[in-house]
């Protein structure tokens, strides 16, 4: 599948193209536009003249930056080349090993789907816990960032199924208590974390291991956050949910449940040495048309909704319900609906269906649950008879787009649509919530309402006080509230140390041969062609009728060996010795995707152009060697489609070619 240019954000796909070394001072690192649609095939079309129109914007930067360099040169010529790849720099194999660097937890992927492939789950579990803290829930919850960074959506066609594989280390492992770390004495200093959810567990599970006394307050009776009142039991159950909120919890974390914070300055006057608010996105937007104040006893906010189920106070809905909203929100709302007993449940949208912002398996499921999705419907009013609501009317739009990519929703002049309904549930996006706060406690306040946070810290304006998770720069999913937890708590350990907060620590590597044998290596280098896997699901008639029932089944453990087998190993880097090279081309004529070359050295623009396949995607690496003594030239090796098989290393008569395992390692506070 060629994806050359192309990546996702929030489900929208975007050409990006990196910007060649010489010009960064002027362009930075790369240009990127969006296409405004979540279709892949459509943005493969689209694509093209996005990239035109980028190169262009490079070209004249190049021309620019030429004309200033012949104003300024001498006499002498100065010949112009790429440098040697520097290899030692943690973040060039970190960036090949494309799953773990775009997870914002950098979990090592490459190597828990290894240790699931060779059965030890109780490892693979645990690699994932140390990174991504809670891998059962992720493993079903997880908006999956790793996947479409895939090398195989660029080297064959579907990409690994990572995140369920996540899932299958937390469904297989056994009794993992003897492998979670003893808690070290008090050091002394208390934490309070505001919020219950995955940031606050997060910080809590990373401080508690350096000593801290934390203590966790939470509004509701149980910890978890939205993890626990708006993921639905059929795609979370609630042991899995439980058991891994409570691993952190019996760390030795202090609980105070049923304990709302209502007012900061009050709160403050409390003995804490950092606080850390965690307290995510919790306010629903509403939704003010005509006919709201009349129908308000039918209508309902999604959110709130659906705390109400997980509580267990709300346990019925009407027959026919209309859910307002694209979101993943709005997706769980529909498919709650019909196992409540609606019978005829309709998703209305705004926007066009290819810009719904819920992920595509999430579309893909209420789908399949026989849901329709109505897009560029954008509500009018809500229809009452007798005081009940009975209807509510739409307007049909078209997407308008000007020439800065502003979107408008043009009506287009169509009769009115009447949809019946006895409820709504409304799921158009969620707020922050931060009455609480007082203004005048030194911590300031931003667009929209939110706080100030510095991006590298987490640390607000008051310096005691930090935020993450979706309570800093508003929804994200559970991921990146755990990324964000594992930052924070570095910037909390270092303010109680009275440390620099911007002295990140570095991240953990190592770099160890994988040769076993003339031709043989310590991991299974064989390139499986298997198209990926379909998560067998519970019969719908079944699954349908109870609120509880886990939808998605998981791997078996077969389905699993097979799964992990599609993953191409990008973690065992091919790692080339000059000095041991004598130029014969045997690495060349052997490589499967012709990715290797042998050529002069010249500017990174010319190399890429000049390979015997262009290195067109600019978002990978070339690997260049330093200049060969036999005939000056220099190995280069677009990293961007290398299938990491090690038949370079087996060919090669004098060992310049080694394959070594890369392991890259996310600083944690307690690391």
């Amino acid at each position: 599948m060629d994806t050359r240019y192309l990546f996702k954000r929030y489900n929208t796909w975007w050409v990006k193209m990196a910007v060649p070394r010489t010009l960064r001072e002027d362009l930075g690192f790369d240009l990127r536009e969006s296409l405004r649609t979540h279709d892949l095939e459509k943005a493969k079309e689209l694509r093209w003249e996005v990239v035109e129109k980028l190169k262009i914007k490079i070209e004249r930067a190049k021309e620019l930056s030429t004309t200033r360099f012949e104003l300024s040169k001498t006499s002498s010529a100065v010949e112009i080349f790429t440098p040697p790849t520097d290899t030692e720099d943690p973040q060039y194999y970190h960036k090949v090993v494309d799953c773990q660097h775009a997870c914002p937890a950098h979990t090592p992927v490459p190597e828990y789907i290894r240790q699931i492939a060779q059965g030890n789950y109780n490892e693979a579990y645990m690699m994932n816990w140390e990174s991504n803290v809670f891998p059962g829930i992720l493993g079903r919850t997880c908006d999956r960032p790793c996947e479409p960074a895939c090398r195989r959506t660029r080297t064959h066609d579907k990409p690994v199924a990572i995140c369920r594989l996540k899932r299958v280390t937390y469904d297989y492992k056994d009794d993992i208590s003897s492998l979670l770390p003893d808690t070290p004495n008090h050091n002394g200093k208390k934490i309070a974390l505001i919020g219950g959810g995955p940031a606050s567990l997060t910080v809590a599970r990373d401080l508690v291991l350096l000593g801290y006394k934390c203590v966790l307050f939470e509004k509701d009776h149980k910890a978890g956050g939205l993890m626990s009142t708006n993921i639905p039991s059929f795609r979370l159950p609630e042991k899995v949910l439980d058991e891994e909120v409570d691993q952190i919890l019996n760390l030795g974390i202090e609980q105070r449940f049923n304990s709302e914070i209502t007012s900061m300055k009050k709160f403050l006057n409390e003995d804490f040495d950092a606080v850390f608010i965690g307290t995510g996105a919790p306010k629903g937007r509403d939704i003010i048309i005509e006919g709201r104040e009349d129908a308000n006893k039918n209508i309902h906010i999604g959110i709130d909704w659906l705390t109400s189920i997980a509580f267990e106070h709300t346990k019925k809905i009407g027959k026919k319900v209309i859910v307002l909203g694209g979101g993943n929100t709005a997706m769980d709302c529909c498919r709650t609906s019909l196992r409540l007993g609606a019978e005829e449940v309709t998703v209305a949208v705004r926007s066009p269906f290819e810009q719904m912002k819920a992920s595509e398996w999430e579309i893909e499921d209420a789908m399949n649950e026989d849901i329709p999705i109505l897009d560029n419907h954008v509500p009018k009013k809500f229809i009452t008879r007798n005081n009940k609501l009975v209807g509510m009317e739409f307007e049909k739009v078209e997407a308008k787009f000007d020439e800065n990519g502003k979107r408008s929703l043009v009506p287009t002049g169509e009769d009115p649509v009447i949809i019946q309904c006895d409820d709504v549930l409304v799921a158009i996006g969620q707020d922050n919530a931060f009455e609480w706060i007082e203004r005048d406690i030194g911590i300031e306040f931003g667009e929209w309402d939110m706080p100030i946070v510095d991006k590298i810290t987490f640390q607000s304006t008051n310096q005691k006080i930090f935020f993450g998770g979706d309570a800093a720069w508003g929804p994200e999913n559970i991921i990146w509230a755990a990324a964000h937890g594992h930052q924070a708590a570095i910037s909390i350990d270092k303010f109680c140390n009275e440390e620099d907060l911007y002295e990140r620590p570095e991240p953990g590597t190592t770099l160890v041969s994988q040769k076993m044998g003339v031709h043989e290596w310590s991991y299974d280098n064989d390139i499986s062609q298997a198209n990926r896997l379909l998560v067998p699901h519970a019969e719908k008639s079944i699954a349908l009728k109870d609120l509880k029932m886990e939808v998605e089944l998981g791997f078996d453990e077969k389905m699993a060996l097979e799964e992990a087998q599609r993953c191409l190993n990008c973690d065992i880097q091919t790692v080339f010795s000059e000095d041991l090279c004598i130029e014969c081309d045997a690495c060349v004529d052997i490589c499967p995707t012709d990715c290797i070359n042998f050529l002069s050295n010249g500017s990174e623009e010319e190399i890429r152009e000049n390979l015997r396949i262009p290195a067109l995607n600019l978002n990978q690496e070339i690997l260049v060697s330093d200049t060969l003594k036999q005939t000056a030239r220099v190995m280069v090796k677009d990293e961007d489609v290398c299938l990491h098989c090690g038949l370079c290393a087996e060919r090669c008569p004098t060992g310049a070619w080694d394959m070594q395992n890369f392991l890259y390692q996310e600083a944690k506070a307690y690391t």
